[in-house]
């Protein structure tokens, strides 16, 4: 018998998934599976249980079903992060058009998964949305671990999982993070959207306006903090940059 792999979450320890789907027997297979994978969980069936959940069970990672019987999932996010600010979320739909799941996206998934989806996917994508949360260096990333990445007036603090522009806060969820860690890592430099890809959701879609997406609401949080010029760059045809503008840079 194969020993049992704990999952941890973000801050160490084992990873603790709330499960919000209201088809008992996904639920069931869900909850059995992610149990044997190492993680710890909470079912809910509906989104009035989600949130009465996630205050006391605390989890690290949401799963949700985007239909619910009382709310969209879309809107439930919302609330379950208002009790646990920056809650990391991999939606589950059975709606596969690219703009649902742009809408998924949008509404502030880390990931999205479409049913009928194997338990392997699911377990894969919560793994990668739980190292993005945490911030890990990839190797031969960066010098000098635990110091801040800076550009200007941008700080990312990956110990304290904190980000400042010009001295004042930035709040954003664990994707954005992980993105605009990755542009600081490469500040200066263009990267494309296919590098962004691989590197900040490790492969799991292809689709690259997932990438427009988040570079739209980065950009949004990172230049109303402050006001000073536009750090994130658009190369047209190539992808992004983290710098100043030419005519900010004479």
């Amino acid at each position: 018998m194969q020993p049992r792999v704990v999952a941890e979450g973000a801050a160490g320890g084992v990873a603790r998934v709330l499960i919000v789907e209201d088809e008992p027997n996904i639920l069931e297979l869900l909850t059995a599976s992610l149990e044997l994978s190492g993680f710890a969980t909470r079912g809910a069936p509906d989104a009035r249980g989600a949130v009465g959940a996630v205050g006391t069970f605390v989890p690290d990672i949401a799963v949700v079903d985007v239909t619910l019987p009382d709310r969209s999932g879309l809107e439930l996010v919302a609330d379950l992060r208002g009790v646990r600010p920056g809650l990391p979320v991999l939606f589950l739909t059975a709606r596969d058009t690219v703009d649902d799941r742009l809408a998924g996206f949008r509404a502030g998934a880390d990931d999205y998964v479409t049913k009928p989806f194997s338990l392997e996917e699911v377990v894969f994508r919560l793994r990668a949305i739980l190292r993005r949360a945490g911030g890990p260096g990839e190797p031969g990333e960066g010098d000098g671990a635990g110091e801040p990445l800076r550009y200007a007036d941008l700080e990312l603090d990956e110990d304290a999982h904190a980000v400042r522009r010009g001295g004042r806060p930035v709040r954003l969820s664990p994707t954005e993070f992980s993105l605009l860690r990755y542009l600081l890592l490469n500040s200066g430099r263009v990267v494309s959207k296919s590098q962004i890809l691989e590197r900040v959701w490790g492969g799991g879609t292809c689709d690259t306006r997932v990438v427009e997406t988040y570079v739209s609401y980065l950009r949004r949080k990172v230049h109303a903090a402050s006001p000073g010029p536009a750090l994130i760059q658009t190369v047209r045809g190539v992808g992004y940059s983290l710098r100043l503008a030419e005519e900010e840079r004479r």
